[in-house]
């Protein structure tokens, strides 16, 4: 990313600038997308999911909705009550993690398995392995991408004849802002 040193680690990657993308510069990644936000970025996951074959339903679409209005990553819990409040019906959890485990194999979402939780993913249908830096004290998630650390770590797996499917990795710590 051309720029200052400080201005590449700050690019808006979610929907709230809260969280950022960082993309080191030996690691960019190769390809090209459309960072997506607000009614684009749900139009763009509905778009992407019948592209894969899968149905965009009214409750799939306000789960996504649901999950793309948070800057942190975000519980099935905490989307099912969000929902449940807004419908003035009870929402069950166990019907936002069937969806979530949809939108996590479609790429529309990613889940931050330390916290159990999830965030939406701002390019659709962009598969990209999983790499975040999790802040202990404010629970901000960084999403990072880096194609050098991701062939690394599927190469590490393929030395040992394991198949990487979906590589997670996260660093928990302290973010900038807490440190």
């Amino acid at each position: 990313m051309a720029g200052s040193t400080d201005h590449r680690f700050l690019r808006p990657h979610w929907r709230y600038p809260a969280c950022s993308i960082i993309s080191a510069g030996m690691g960019q990644h190769a390809h090209s997308h459309h960072e997506h936000r607000g009614p684009g970025l749900v139009a763009e996951a509905g778009r992407a999911l019948a592209a894969a074959g899968e149905q965009w339903t009214t409750m799939r679409e306000a789960v996504f909705a649901e999950l793309a209005r948070h800057e942190r990553p975000v519980s099935a819990y905490d989307i099912a009550d969000n929902l449940s409040a807004a419908r003035g019906k009870r929402v069950a959890p166990n019907s936002v993690y069937r969806i979530l485990d949809v939108f996590v194999a479609n790429n529309l979402a990613m889940r931050v398995e330390s916290a159990n939780a999830y965030l939406a993913n701002t390019h659709p249908g962009c598969a990209h392995d999983c790499i975040f830096l999790v802040c202990d004290e404010c629970g901000e998630a960084a999403h990072v991408d880096d194609e050098e650390v991701s062939r690394a770590v599927r190469a590490i797996a393929a030395a040992r004849a394991f198949k990487a499917t979906r590589p997670v990795l996260e660093i928990r710590g302290l973010c900038k802002g807490c440190a």
